[in-house]
């Protein structure tokens, strides 16, 4: 069998071997690659353009936005031209960079939408103190500690995973590199990166979580407070599929990320990447912008220019 000095490259796993449901795949994959990087880039021109929108929400927005198209950018390119080519090769310099920065991009996103949770408490609970708690130096400190965190949390994470030898095999059950599909094909002990990955899955990812729904709750408890009429069907109707793409976000990475590796991969797995990998990039635009009569009038603004 290759030893870890002897793999220099991997197998990615297709959805299917079948040449018709292979083109259907990267047809559908690309389909929601332009819609999601269509979507977002167009809400970080608008609010860079629109000095109206230069408010910390649009501000978080904004970054959000950047950051969702180079998060769908690192996997969904790469899966539709295998798809179409018949390729699964990578090279084990490509994986690397694969797994550090869907590692990076997915703990960006978790404090992006954290951020945000806070953003809309503080707009919506305490009005009155939101110059101050939310001002632009704030706002960047928070986005740069995220993105410099981010990077170490990522670093480690990738090292940890790559110390390993691989000589089980190079096939990756997964359209593309992540860490508990390499763990593995790993023939020594992962019981240390196992523990590493949920510990800090379980702190990082379950302290976010319980930021956001407790943010969330006293936005409702404010909103129950106000008289029913459109201010309250404006909140509950973005408040509620927010909490709905972070629900499927977490639950989808948790199970794939902190499942013992001794169990196997199956497709489920693949379909359950799509949930944490795609549809977050895809569904925030439509849920924080495409719905906003603010972004609305701006993207009217940009288009007659």
């Amino acid at each position: 069998m290759p030893n870890s000095t002897t793999v220099k490259e991997f197998l990615l796993m297709g959805f299917s071997d079948v040449w018709e449901l292979r083109v259907l795949h990267s047809i559908f994959f690309s389909i929601m690659y332009l819609v999601t990087t269509m979507g977002n880039i167009l809400i970080a021109t608008v609010t860079t353009l629109d000095s109206n929108l230069h408010t910390p929400m649009y501000f978080f927005l904004r970054n959000l936005s950047i950051l969702d198209t180079c998060y769908i950018s690192v996997t969904v390119p790469n899966s539709c031209i295998n798809s179409l080519l018949g390729s699964s090769t990578i090279s084990k310099a490509g994986c690397v960079a694969q797994v550090f920065l869907v590692v990076f991009f997915v703990y960006v996103e978790l404090l992006f939408l954290t951020n945000m949770a806070r953003d809309r408490y503080v707009a919506i609970c305490q009005p009155l103190y939101y110059p101050v708690i939310m001002n632009s130096q704030i706002c960047i400190r928070m986005t740069l500690a995220s993105l410099l965190s981010g990077l170490v949390y990522a670093g480690v994470h990738t090292d940890n995973t790559f110390r390993l030898p691989f000589c089980q095999s190079n096939v990756i059950h997964q359209f593309f590199c992540d860490i508990p599909s390499l763990l593995k094909l790993s023939c020594s002990n992962t019981f240390s990166n196992e523990i590493t990955i949920v510990v800090s899955g379980l702190v990082i990812g379950g302290g976010c979580f319980v930021f956001i729904i407790g943010s969330y709750i006293h936005i409702f408890s404010t909103v129950f407070r106000l008289p029913s009429g459109a201010d309250r069907t404006k909140a509950f109707s973005t408040c509620v599929p927010h909490i709905l793409v972070v629900l499927v976000f977490l639950s989808s990475g948790f199970y794939v990320y902190l499942r013992p590796s001794a169990i196997s991969a199956t497709t489920q797995d693949m379909i359950l990447s799509v949930f944490y990998s795609i549809i977050p990039p895809l569904f925030n635009p439509i849920i924080y912008s495409l719905r906003n009569e603010q972004i609305k009038i701006a993207i009217k603004k940009t288009m007659k220019r």
